[in-house]
């Protein structure tokens, strides 16, 4: 699977392979709806008042302990929580949503990326904690290719949620520059903006020849990622006389987006984790046991906290759930195919496709491993995998061609966790939206 999970700039598909889908739509059978791994129990236990599904945030947005429920959490490493109706389980999970700004059809880039700022607005009238944009380059299927100059649009056009980016690749960038390019958010809109960065390079020899860059750069993250935490925190020692303005002494929340080995550096900077199962559910779970257990407390973040990215579709059916995740699961199959990602296409005409034998199993790979289905069925996946992870947040992403349908899955979602409100009980803005969205 590209290396995308949380807006890296590898080929962009979609992002977790640890659920399930198929070409035809079948049972439900996730591994996450199994009794849950203790793991979670005995960082409860651990922690004492720590909770592993909810943390109490400063205005900064940085992580900080709160009051928990481990009680429940045992309950469901026991099974003793198993009978829980499905739409409880996610009652207050804190929810992100990560948009990539897809190109839908033949339509334009300029009119991709102002969809991300109306669907910024959407998102936050559903309730959500924050809304990320991607960095991708020369990607005829995705639009954002400069997430600091998207976040402002998008901080300009909402008042709440937190924005920021998912992430910054910052072996493409100088620390100084990012750190002033945040500091010029943080200025802007104070307590709002959120900096995750990434590792990952361009995914073609000519895109980095064009950047300026080779794949050892990536080698240098952990010195870049000291360098820009120091010219905010203002305490780097590099470059005598140089300071990040605006940027040093803001309140710029850090994360750090890693699909493996990143987990440690994450832990060792204190920096909270946003991380995939791209290398399965199993490995994933290795590497936030092994981010926790090597945290070191810092001006970021007094505890480990731990955001784990799912594509998620929630529809009234699970056929229509599944269709949702068919668009974008073509354009990653056409990629690793023909070495293009496209616009996306709707399902119907995928799906009428006579694809290769190639294409039809690079299809296959990315529709697998997915949340979706009706509202109880996804509840109870997406339950399962706050419960057995610990994680302390959910970061959604859905990239689809009918753009109404994928604000409605939104909203579906938005309703389980008791963030927005009931069918019919007037969802502003988002229900608008979703009705007048075009499509395309």
């Amino acid at each position: 699977m590209p290396r995308t999970a949380v807006g890296g700039q590898a080929v962009p598909g979609p992002i977790p392979r640890v659920f399930f889908a198929d070409r035809v739509p079948r049972p439900h059978s996730s591994p996450y709806v199994s009794v849950p791994e203790p793991s979670a129990t005995r960082r409860c236990e651990r922690l004492g008042t720590r909770s592993p599904a909810g943390r109490a945030r400063p205005p900064s947005g940085r992580p900080s302990a709160c009051a928990s429920e481990c009680a429940a959490v045992r309950g469901v490493a026991t099974g003793v929580n198993s009978s829980l109706a499905p739409q409880r389980r996610l009652r207050g999970v804190r929810l992100s949503v990560l948009d990539r700004s897809s190109v839908r059809g033949d339509q334009d880039p300029a009119a991709a990326l102002r969809d991300t700022v109306d669907f910024a607005r959407s998102i936050e009238d559903l309730g959500y904690h924050r809304f990320w944009v991607a960095e991708h380059h020369s990607v005829p299927g995705v639009a954002g290719s400069a997430p600091t100059v998207l976040a402002a649009a998008v901080a300009a056009a909402t008042s709440r949620i937190r924005v920021g980016t998912g992430g910054v690749m910052l072996p493409n960038h100088q620390p100084l520059v990012v750190a002033e390019q945040f500091g010029v958010l943080d200025a802007l809109y104070p307590g709002r903006i959120d900096m995750g960065l990434g590792r990952s390079l361009a995914f073609t020899a000519g895109i980095r020849r064009a950047l300026e860059r080779d794949k050892r750069a990536a080698d240098d993250f952990p010195d870049q990622l000291a360098r820009l935490l120091g010219f905010i925190g203002g305490d780097q020692t590099d470059d005598p006389g140089v300071h990040a303005i605006p940027g040093e002494g803001g309140a710029v929340a850090p994360f750090l987006l890693a699909t493996g080995e990143g987990s440690v550096i994450a832990a060792e900077a204190g920096l909270p984790l946003v991380i995939a199962p791209i290398a399965g559910f199993d490995r994933m779970t290795e590497l936030i046991e092994r981010y926790r257990e090597r945290f070191r407390p810092s001006r970021w973040a007094e505890r480990p906290y731990t955001v784990v990215s799912a594509t998620v579709a929630a529809a009234a059916t699970a056929a229509e759930a599944y269709r949702l995740l068919v668009p974008e699961a073509w354009s990653y199959a056409y990629a690793r195919t023909h070495a293009e990602f496209p616009p996306l296409r709707p399902a119907e005409e995928i799906l009428a496709r006579d694809m290769t034998e190639r294409e039809r199993a690079r299809f296959d790979e990315a529709l697998s491993g997915h949340v979706h289905g009706t509202g109880d069925q996804v509840a109870d996946e997406l339950g399962s995998l706050v419960d057995r992870t610990g994680a302390d947040e959910v970061l959604v992403t859905l990239s689809t061609y009918d753009r109404a349908a994928m604000l409605d899955s939104y909203a579906r979602l938005a309703r389980l966790t008791g963030a927005a409100p009931a069918a019919g009980g007037g969802a502003g803005r988002a229900g608008r939206t979703a009705a007048q969205a075009s499509g395309r």
